[in-house]
């Protein structure tokens, strides 16, 4: 798959939400559809970030996006329903779904972790995809062929010390997807897959990771050949899945 090349409409038509639109991977992850003829939909806390990217996707000629500024930790499932609603307004369904939103907490021991942290980071990084897929679902089924993919990562496959509710909401979102992809594989066109997108030059890695190098990782725009992948009509089946951006 990392030697995948998509084509350059490859999303021509698709509607794609994308979480955490506003700066790393989820900006680079909303430009690329763009560019691939997506009209993505950018949600995110900071209605600034977010405008950013919009004018950025506007300027280079791409299908307009629309933004949909949303605070994951206080959301309630009627934020979610909220959401659902506008985008049934406005586009009648959805082809697929981003989940890249996040936030690492603290790395320290589990019986020293903070609970005010360890339920914001479960909130974010858990509570919200799920609510999320769960109030959009009528539209990815509205869908000819829609692609649900959840961001996870290394320490939610196998866990490690002091990662805390990071590790747990990853590995709580693997479970999830499976769950998704086992009762959405019959009767739908429905896909959901996770990503690990492995070390990037993104905020959330120097804050795990303060004293690295960040030239050592590739950045955001160097990883997404897999997203495309998955989000296209070419990954049409494939279902259930775990994935790494980076290869194994």
């Amino acid at each position: 798959m990392l030697n995948y090349t998509p084509a350059a409409d490859l999303l021509k038509d698709r509607i794609i939400l994308v979480t955490g639109a506003g700066d790393g991977i989820g900006a680079a992850a909303a430009k690329s559809f763009a560019a691939h003829g997506a009209t993505v939909v950018l949600l995110g806390r900071a209605q600034r970030k977010l405008e950013v990217i919009y004018d950025a996707i506007e300027q280079a000629g791409h299908p307009q996006p629309a933004i949909y500024p949303l605070n994951l930790e206080g959301a309630a499932p009627q934020d979610y329903q909220n959401l659902a609603d506008v985008l049934a307004r406005e586009f009648g369904r959805l082809d697929g779904l981003l989940h890249n939103a996040g936030q690492l907490g603290t790395l320290t021991p589990l019986d020293q972790y903070d609970l005010e942290v360890w339920q914001r980071v479960l909130q974010i990084n858990m509570q919200a995809p799920y609510l999320m897929t769960r109030a959009l679902m009528p539209l990815l089924r509205a869908a000819a062929d829609a692609s649900v993919l959840f961001t996870s990562a290394e320490v939610g496959r196998k866990g490690r010390a002091y990662w805390g509710a990071y590790a747990v909401a990853a590995a709580a979102t693997e479970n999830l997807m499976q769950i998704w992809a086992d009762e959405l594989e019959t009767n739908t066109q429905v896909r959901v897959n996770t990503i690990d997108p492995g070390p990037v030059r993104t905020t959330l890695r120097a804050r795990a990771y303060p004293g690295e190098d960040p030239e050592i990782h590739p950045r955001p725009e160097a990883i997404l050949t897999p997203y495309l992948y998955l989000m296209g009509p070419d990954s049409r089946g494939v279902t259930g899945q775990q994935f790494s951006a980076q290869g194994e």
